[in-house]
């Protein structure tokens, strides 16, 4: 069983990011909500609390993540809200339920993105919300860049899921269009990823991060500490009064299914 205490913690690090989508999502009062990619279940808690009388359904591929999630909401008295443990590409999710579907970066790893969309899209209702958060550009996220560059010399080359795979507004808007949305829009999100409140605690952090994990563990015993000297170095550099902070950049993506 993964620690608890193991968990990247992605709320700290996208809280600015979080205003930014909490605000677009307009998450109404009666709506039901789907949440895919929820993590540890922060957009869905917001999306039940705003969904009054409606619900939210927050899915994804982590237990761990799904355990803290039900927790945290069991610890806030929220009833209108479900965890589902699923593949969000191919669950059979009832037809036509959805009011709106959210996601806060987790729909860049999906290994067909237009047949999950498809899917995704037949859970939803007539002219029911798609609002997205996802990263654009790597060498647009210093998160990504200062922080491998630290850690190897070489060049970034995709291994594994993408956080990128949706940064390209042309290729994106071709996937929804194919997977049958309309009105699809993109609004540039220009904000800092936090890494903790030092750069001790932004170590730690950064080193549960699956891609950065990846890069050590394909380094000798000699390298992966000269690695992890140069990792302190520019975590150092990046720390301010306020915490560790890298600067990033996102796409708000939204869309619509058709009336």
């Amino acid at each position: 069983m993964t620690v608890m205490s193991d968990l990247f913690d992605y709320d700290a690090e996208l809280r600015l990011h979080n205003e930014v989508f909490r605000t677009a999502a307009r998450v109404g009062s009666g709506d039901q909500v789907l949440d895919v990619g929820c993590g540890t279940g922060q957009s869905t808690r917001e999306a039940a609390r705003a969904a009054v009388t409606g619900s939210a359904l927050g899915v994804d591929l982590s237990a761990p993540m799904l355990e803290r999630a039900r927790r945290l909401s069991d610890d806030q008295g929220l009833a209108n809200i479900t965890y589902l443990q699923a593949d969000a590409q191919v669950h059979r999710f009832p037809p036509t339920s959805f009011d709106l579907c959210i996601s806060r970066f987790g729909t860049m790893f999906f290994a067909d993105p237009v047949a999950a969309f498809t899917n995704i899209g037949r859970a939803l209702r007539p002219a029911a919300r798609l609002v997205l958060l996802v990263w654009q550009e790597r060498d647009r996220n210093e998160w990504s860049t200062a922080i491998r560059q630290s850690l190897t010399a070489a060049p970034a080359t995709p291994r594994g899921p993408d956080p990128f795979s949706l940064a390209d507004p042309t290729v994106t808007q071709g996937i929804l269009t194919a997977a049958g949305f309309t009105e699809v829009d993109f609004t540039g999100v220009h904000e800092p990823v936090h890494y903790g409140p030092d750069s001790a605690t932004a170590f730690d952090a950064v080193l549960r991060l699956w891609e950065f994990k990846d890069l050590l563990a394909d380094l000798d015993a000699a390298a992966a500490e000269q690695a992890r000297t140069r990792l302190r170095t520019t975590l150092d550099a990046h720390n301010t009064d306020g915490g560790v902070y890298f600067d990033s950049r996102a796409w708000l993506v939204t869309a619509r299914r058709p009336h």
